[in-house]
């Protein structure tokens, strides 16, 4: 086991979940309740990572974050590194290619929510904010609890945008799922197949919890 690549990971798809979520809940109610003209572009370009293949769109993550793009130069500016092939270029990229398993599973539940819930609070006396706190997230928590769940085990798993963007860096930018395949490329067999088994078991573990909890949003 890589330990050093598993450590990265977990710490990458950590990162990844919890950034992801406030822009992921705003983005969720946005697409969930309004109707302006914009909506179906913006969803599109939300879905875009699921039908993009990785090469392609680790191509423009590369012209997107590389040392001649405006976001790289300021990135070097700052730290004096290149964005690309570093942890924090890793971490973009990731959110990116993470954005719409976050917001789908909670645009689901923020869906399913009556409106005239919400506006029952209005006439109570609730401000939007408070009725958000307080009525809206607890109706809508299986779906965060299914987008961090879902975020989580995707990033653990992706290989073609990491590998573009990130390289293989032992301890900046080589995760299990390029250890599982440099183990693969080097005959080390048995490696490979425990690094592959424990994110099985994790994927497994994550698609068990986003069923149970897409249950009570269907049933809304």
């Amino acid at each position: 086991m890589d330990w050093l690549a598993l450590s990265l990971s977990l710490q990458l798809a950590a990162s990844t979940a919890l950034l992801l979520l406030p822009p992921a809940v705003w983005l969720a109610r946005l697409l969930a309740w309004s109707a302006w003209r914009g909506r179906a572009v913006l969803e599109a370009a939300i879905l875009l990572p699921l039908v993009l293949p990785p090469t392609v769109l680790g191509y423009y993550l590369l012209l997107g974050l590389g040392g001649a793009s405006p976001l790289g130069q300021a990135y070097h500016a700052l730290t004096g590194r290149m964005l690309v092939f570093s942890f924090d270029g890793l971490l973009i990229a990731s959110l990116i290619v993470n954005l719409p398993f976050a917001v789908q599973p909670m645009q689901r539940s923020f869906a399913a929510i009556p409106r005239d819930l919400r506006e029952a609070a209005w006439v109570s006396g609730l401000s939007r904010w408070q009725t958000f706190l307080r009525i809206e997230l607890p109706l809508a928590w299986p779906g965060m609890a299914a987008a961090l769940a879902l975020s989580f085990a995707h990033t653990l798993g992706e290989f073609g945008v990491v590998l573009m963007v990130g390289g293989s860096l032992p301890g900046e930018t080589r995760t299990v799922a390029i250890a599982i395949y440099d183990q693969a490329q080097a005959f080390n067999d048995a490696a490979a197949a425990g690094m592959s088994a424990l994110l099985l078991a994790l994927s497994f573990v994550a698609v068990i919890v986003v069923s149970r909890l897409g249950r009570p949003v269907l049933r809304r």
